[in-house]
């Protein structure tokens, strides 16, 4: 069943002059300027009856039937949402305060003014996102050096990958076996991660362009390595350090580069080395694909090493075995959030059911047994739903702990990595024990699936086209008019999966081709445009193109994974010729709610690309701040923040900026 017709939008003229931010110059404006933006947030009932998944519109009824909250119901009990905090205005970073900037107080204890306390709660974001990909992919990288050394018992499956990659770090491959090359690149991974000495930052030189290179270094933003970069951010940010707003948002830049370079493409090498390239094919979605009967399993988070040995395990014949002798069908895994999108693309057969804003109504289903949660956006009220419908929930990283949930895991020096079979064993055991202990717990799962099609990448597209040259071509003849990375988290600010979707559907009957990953792309999987039969909602010339086989959105796996839709980017501008700032591409993140989201978004205008978003970032109280990322960064780095709340509007913004690049390519 398709459900792409259920997407409500309004056709829209593309004359319009574009984006207007309020202009901040006293206290009473920005107020005024919050206070209209908090008009926009939507409530529960909103949600019930506007969100465009008819699956999330069941379960929200029935838990609020069964009396168990939800996001949507703590969301509207925070309201009404803190001025200051939305601004950007409210400093803690010491204990003289907290300070907030307000029309009787224009300045902190220590002298601080709003535009140096928004810069420096940007700074702090940017830097935790740094972190958390940063994070999550040195276990990677730890892994793939194990593996290599022989430490990890896990197959390196990523051998082209390898290969390929040890000649673009300019490493010497003759004579040498996967094995050591593996060692080689993750020891270089590490290194980008963690320098301290200052020295040149491999990875970045080896993939970035010349003419971004050349950028960075003028504007003196070059990072020495991850770990330093966040580093640096937080000594800057102390008390009484740097008191430049213009300074602190040169790092907030540094920081960027660091996310791109090292947390992000760092961290999808070293899993690609590891696992393997995506592998194209079809996958359920949505709550309709849940199997009752089965030990039903769900992976929630972003770190693939255990789960991916857990899959492995679940799926062996000993332990269906095991479950059919307790009375089940056999065992079904289910992706939550990154760890469900990496798993579901690389292995085939992991159902994807939501993302994390959903993850409470998979739960209240009743119909998991089992919960692995890893580290990132698994929100500790899980608990409590978990609760009520008796779903073992079992952590596996000393990064992230639930009270009242199982641990088996690695512990913080990453020590027993070479345990990983065993704790995979031990997790797989008590899901089939936990599925004989919930016989008595009731199921309701409303009946909507789709079929999607997942796993694609530059190298896939490169093979079912025959060359990259044929894409390029697309793009110039109009055939695809231009191509946005659709991405990002979802945030209650926003009508929950609706922005996405309705801006979707705009850019594909426009002819745009939509890139998709993590969080955003559970929407798009669910909603039928990750399907063939999309293309019948596809602007004619695309249709064209695509047709028979390729769906309009083009699904690349987790929230990691933006570094194929930059790796995409970059091979198509190269093979037209051109600079990426100057090719109609775009990336868009209308939901976005974190620090990744911030840093994300950053690493795309970082390469020349506007960023798209209907949630600002909490700006609004620095003229000064507002207007650098809105306005001043097209000058500096080629590219805007543009935040437009009304997602049609922002649409039309995407396709409007679109076209201008067409027009000064003079491909039109």
């Amino acid at each position: 069943m398709i459900f792409l017709k259920e997407v409500r939008y309004h056709h829209r003229h593309f004359d319009h002059t574009g984006n207007h931010h309020h202009r901040v110059n006293t206290f009473n404006d920005y107020n005024e300027a919050v206070n209209e933006y908090k008009k926009s947030f939507p409530s529960k009932a909103d949600v019930m009856e506007n969100t465009p998944d008819y699956a999330v519109r069941e379960m929200l009824g029935y838990m609020e039937k069964v009396g168990c909250e939800t996001c949507f119901d703590r969301f509207d009990s925070q309201k009404p949402h803190c001025n200051f905090g939305i601004a950007g205005v409210c400093c803690r970073n010491c204990n003289i305060g907290p300070c907030r900037i307000t029309k009787k107080s224009p300045r902190g204890v220590c002298g601080a003014d709003a535009d140096l306390i928004v810069a420096r709660n940007l700074l702090r974001w940017v830097a935790a996102g740094v972190a958390a990909h940063g994070a999550r992919g040195r276990e990677i990288m730890l892994a793939l050096r194990a593996a290599g050394e022989g430490v990890l018992n896990i197959p390196i499956y990523g051998v082209e990958k390898i290969k390929k990659t040890a000649t673009q770090l300019g490493l010497t491959t003759e004579g040498k076996s996967v094995e050591k090359l593996a060692v080689e690149i993750a020891d270089i991974l590490l290194e980008d991660l963690s320098r301290t000495v200052p020295d040149n930052h491999k990875t970045l030189s080896a993939f970035a362009t010349k003419e971004r290179i050349d950028k960075w270094r003028e504007l003196d933003v070059l990072p020495i390595g991850a770990y330093h970069e966040v580093f640096e951010a937080l000594h800057r940010t102390t008390t009484g350090t740097d008191g430049d707003w213009k300074n602190i948002m040169k790092q907030f830049l540094r920081c960027g580069l660091a996310f791109a370079w090292s947390s992000v493409l760092g961290s999808s090498i070293a899993m690609d080395s590891l696992f393997g390239l995506p592998v194209r094919s079809t996958v359920k979605a949505n709550l309709g694909a849940l199997k009752e009967g089965y030990v039903n399993i769900a992976v929630h988070g972003h770190s693939p090493l255990l789960v991916s040995e857990i899959i492995k395990q679940g799926r062996s014949e000993k332990y269906q075995q095991l479950a059919r002798e307790k009375g089940a069908l056999g065992i079904q895994f289910y992706g939550i959030c990154c760890s469900g999108l990496s798993a579901m693309y690389r292995y085939g057969g992991v159902i994807p059911l939501s993302n994390a804003i959903g993850a409470e109504i998979v739960l209240g289903t009743g119909a998991l047994d089992l919960w692995v949660a890893d580290v990132q956006d698994v929100f500790p009220s899980i608990m409590d739903v978990a609760k009520c419908f008796k779903t073992t929930v079992v952590t596996t990283s000393d990064s992230g702990r639930l009270p009242g949930a199982e641990h088996y895991g690695y512990d913080h020096h990453h020590s027993n990595i070479n345990d990983t079979e065993k704790l995979a064993k031990i997790i797989i055991e008590r899901a089939i024990e936990s599925f004989e202990e919930r016989r008595d717990v009731p199921v309701f799962i409303p009946q909507y699936e789709v079929d999607a099609e997942i796993g694609f990448s530059v190298e896939y597209a490169i093979h079912r086209f025959g060359s990259i040259d044929v894409i390029a071509e697309g793009l110039k003849s109009g055939k695809i008019r231009g191509i946005v990375n659709l991405v990002g988290c979802n945030n209650p600010r926003v009508m929950y999966e609706k922005a996405i979707t309705e801006i979707a559907q705009i850019l594909i009957e426009n002819n745009i081709l939509v890139l998709t990953n993590g969080c955003a792309s559970f929407s798009l999987l669910k909603l039928g445009f990750c399907n063939v039969q999309a293309l019948e909602k596809t602007g004619s010339d695309l249709k064209e193109f695509l047709k028979p086989d390729l769906p309009p959105v083009w699904h690349m796996g987790e929230c990691l994974d933006n570094a194929r839709a930059s790796a995409f980017f970059r091979a198509l501008a190269d093979a037209a010729g051109k600079d990426i700032k100057d090719m109609p591409f775009a990336f868009a993140s209308p939901e976005w709610s974190n620090e990744k989201g911030v840093a994300a978004a950053l690493g795309f205008r970082l390469l020349g690309i506007n960023s798209y978003h209907s949630v600002y970032p909490p700006v609004q109280g620095s003229e000064n701040v507002m207007k650098y990322l809105f306005e001043d960064t097209r000058e500096t780095l080629g590219s805007v923040m543009v935040v437009e709340l009304d997602h049609l509007k922002l649409a039309d913004r995407i396709i409007k900026d679109i076209n201008e690049k067409r027009k000064a390519l003079k491909w039109d």
